[in-house]
């Protein structure tokens, strides 16, 4: 792999114990990045940090992190004090549980790395772990210390490697109760539901993450490109969106899902692909084109 490891360590399992690393699994760096310049000179600007009161610069070396216990008043905690009290690494991803990859919620997903072996030697204990993980159909949870802070990740069988994801803390995940507590309930009609699910049935495809566009980024480049170029480009325009009754957006939308038949046949859903069709068809996740990265990336002009 050509990217360097953010993390290397050793992927333990009870007395099996195998070298690994940690790669990044998603980059913002393809994204069109911006700088906050002075609009009169075009230099680009400095952030600095300044006391609130005095108004002076602090420089690095008086930058210090503080807790609020009252309105401007707060506790000094020293870099030593806080190394001190924090957990230490060991540089080890040890496994403490298992659990069917139907049961883990993604809600608790926080970011994504690829894991792999480390070297040479350690890669006949990384396969064993990895195809047991694929054969039982189930998902390792384990604990680390990753850049300076404890973390719980879920390790998953992923193509010729691992998916170790970190986990948001139960506490950090807001409760979906209260989020959707005030929704009323709301009593349909049959016809609702038909045409809602001749919707669904006649839109149906597969997760194909190559198609999705970063319309905000291209937009970006297009406007970088075209200020290079001298010219302007003329803003989007916006669709105006009809007020209908329920009913009719549904009527509406089966129409012109269904190719103009204005109302949901009352056919029997698909059959399911079976498990091993499933299979058949899993990609691995689709990487941007070399040439559409190329394209969508501004140069200046020669001359």
């Amino acid at each position: 792999m050509a990217a360097r490891a953010t993390w290397k360590g050793f992927l333990r399992l009870g007395e099996l114990v195998c070298a690994v690393g940690l790669y990044t699994a998603v980059s913002a760096s393809d994204r069109v990045s911006l700088h906050m310049v002075n609009r009169k000179t075009g230099h680009r600007l400095q952030r600095r940090f300044v006391d609130a009161e005095t108004g002076k610069v602090v420089e690095r070396e008086e930058q210090v992190k503080g807790y609020e216990v009252d309105a401007g008043d707060f506790i000094v905690l020293e870099p030593e004090e806080i190394a001190e009290v924090t957990p230490k690494g060991d540089k080890a991803l040890t496994i403490e549980s298992f659990l069917p990859c139907a049961e883990v919620d993604d809600l608790y997903f926080d970011r994504p790395y690829y894991l792999r072996p480390a070297d040479e030697a350690s890669q006949a204990s990384f396969a064993v772990i990895r195809e047991g993980l694929r054969k039982k159909k189930v998902a390792a949870v384990a604990s680390a210390v990753l850049f300076r802070r404890p973390r719980s990740l879920l390790i998953r069988a992923y193509d010729d490697g691992l998916i170790a994801t970190t986990l948001n803390h139960d506490y950090e995940v807001r409760s979906a109760q209260e989020a959707f507590e005030d929704i009323a309930e709301v009593k349909m009609e049959p016809e609702m539901l038909d045409l809602a699910r001749h919707i669904i049935e006649t839109k149906a495809g597969r997760f194909q993450p190559e198609t999705f566009d970063d319309r905000y980024d291209d937009a970006l480049a297009e406007l970088v490109r075209a200020k290079m170029e001298g010219r302007k480009i003329a803003p989007p325009k916006q669709s105006s969106a009809k007020v209908v009754s329920l009913m009719d957006a549904l009527r509406e939308s089966a129409g012109l899902a269904g190719g103009g038949d204005k109302k949901a046949p009352h056919e029997k859903a698909p059959a399911k692909k079976s498990a091993a069709k499933k299979a058949a068809t899993k990609k691995s996740p689709a990487k941007k084109p070399a040439a559409r990265a190329a394209s969508r990336a501004p140069t200046r002009k020669a001359g």
